[in-house]
């Protein structure tokens, strides 16, 4: 807004007075008392067994969590009936609807004289059908993408790219979009089917499931993926130099809409308690397993780390909220309702963190905060670093189900874990509460109780202001 000259002043000093009111925030700092309490507060969580126990029960008690599935709505019960147990000040659900996918049978068969069943399962989103077709291999999405059309009429598509291992996952991006963009890139080539290698660093026979997308106007084709084993099996096959046919059958497919909630739970703050630090992970999970690393443990730790600052003597200023996020497997459905729901209070979220990662031990902390708030920032990581956490300045970026609110302008934090085994058991069958180590869960605790509690005590904000400089509900 142009201010105009005022009578009597000049020119100086009315650029001085303009400039008053776009003056630089305040570095954001965190008063000691609340570093002496967050220290206290670290030690506890360590020693506490609260964020496994939590995990187990709900891996126990619900198991699998397909979105929209009878068991998902158990989720939403089990979660505002922990929250409360745990003694959570507030507890409620925001309704999240969504198209809803079921899952049947799925199985696949080689024909002719080398006959034999292959391991897999369907990609989310897949259509159901049966298809016979001969199979053939590409090395990886790009090969399959230069396919020419009509290539591939009447023959089914297998893509045999394998996933890299790293520590903060990097390999998975490659993998992700195999299993995204594989099934319209075959269609485009003229193929009836599609299988991939899984987006997985295993060497078992479980194969790894998950979401996929048609591109608008084709129409979809029956799409899996194979074991890892099962992939190279398929390949000896074809290095045999003969047509190979392949029988894939899916009953799967889209069933209607259906509705889940985000599940809420949070500590009131003392002084702030409209201002709010926001922690979680996502309730839903594939069906494969029963959903521990993915993303029982963030569910559980994150409820714990909240229960522990509940606990202690003084709330921080303010409000520790945390949100069990619906749907987030099929589409971060559940993050973009928060977002939604929430647009008028962006600059009431301090900040924020998601733990979707597993349940690896958190090796590096970091953040998109503004300038100003990197004082702040680097003080949490002091108090994290007995924890073997480093400060990764503002390396990576927020969570899945934070990003549609981070778009618009909140704050974000990232606790990385180490993921060096994640995509061992990421989306299969062998995603349960037995690969969750008690030990590095309860430092997951620990780093979020901090993270949280010193977060909501900082004098100062973290930089939450809409993405467009303008400011919310204008």
């Amino acid at each position: 807004m142009r201010l105009p000259l005022l009578l009597g002043t000049t020119l100086a000093t009315s650029l001085m007075l303009a400039g008053t009111l776009h003056a630089a925030p305040k570095d954001t700092t965190i008063p000691a008392p609340a570093i002496d309490t967050a220290v206290q507060l670290r030690e506890t969580a360590l020693a506490s067994d609260l964020g496994y126990r939590i995990t187990e029960s709900l891996t126990t008690e619900v198991g699998q969590r397909l979105a929209g599935s009878e068991a998902d709505a158990r989720a939403v019960a089990w979660a505002k009936a922990k929250f409360e147990e745990l003694g959570y000040d507030k507890v409620w659900t925001e309704p999240v609807t969504f198209p809803k996918w079921e899952r049947r049978s799925e199985s696949a068969q080689v024909l002719g004289p080398h006959s034999q069943s292959l391991a897999i399962t369907a990609l989310g989103g897949s259509p159901g059908g049966t298809v016979t077709g001969e199979v053939v291999r590409f090395a990886d999405l790009a090969a399959l993408e230069a396919a020419p059309a009509g290539s591939l009429d009447g023959k089914i598509a297998f893509i045999d790219y394998k996933m890299e291992r790293a520590r903060d996952g990097s390999g998975y991006g490659p993998g992700s979009r195999t299993r995204s963009g594989g099934p319209s890139a075959a269609i485009r080539a003229g193929a009836i089917g599609y299988v991939m290698r899984s987006a997985g660093t295993d060497s078992h026979r479980n194969p790894h499931t998950g979401i996929t997308r048609f591109d608008e106007g084709l129409t979809p084709i029956p799409s899996a993926a194979l074991a890892a084993p099962d992939a190279d099996q398929l390949t000896r096959l074809l290095a045999l130099g003969k047509p190979i046919e392949l029988k894939l059958a899916l009953d799967v497919g889209w069933n209607g809409e259906a509705t889940s909630y985000n599940v809420i739970g949070e500590i009131t703050g003392s002084s702030k308690p409209d201002e709010v630090v926001l922690i979680g992970g996502h309730l839903d999970s594939w069906d494969l397993g029963t959903g521990a690393i993915d993303d029982g443990a963030g569910v559980g730790l994150t409820m714990a780390a909240g229960k522990l600052i509940g606990d202690l003597e003084t709330a921080p200023a303010r409000s520790i909220r945390v949100v069990a996020f619906a749907n987030e497997e099929q589409g971060l459905h559940g993050g973009k309702a928060y977002a939604e729901a929430h647009a008028d209070e962006l600059e009431q979220h301090q900040i924020a963190a998601e733990s979707d990662f597993g349940a690896g031990r958190i090796y590096a902390f970091s953040t998109g905060a503004p300038e100003y708030a990197q004082g702040a920032a680097k003080t949490i990581a002091q108090v994290l670093a007995p924890l073997g956490i480093e400060f990764a300045g503002d390396a990576g970026g927020p969570g899945p189900d934070l990003s549609p609110f981070a778009a618009d302008g909140m704050a974000w934090a990232r606790l990385a874990q180490d993921g060096t085994d994640y995509f061992d058991y990421h989306h299969t069958p062998d995603d349960t509460f037995d690969k969750i180590d008690p030990e590095a869960l309860a430092q997951n605790v620990a780093a979020y109780a901090v993270f949280a509690y010193l977060a909501a005590s900082a004098d100062g904000d973290f930089g939450s202001k809409p993405a467009d400089g303008d400011t919310a509900g204008d």
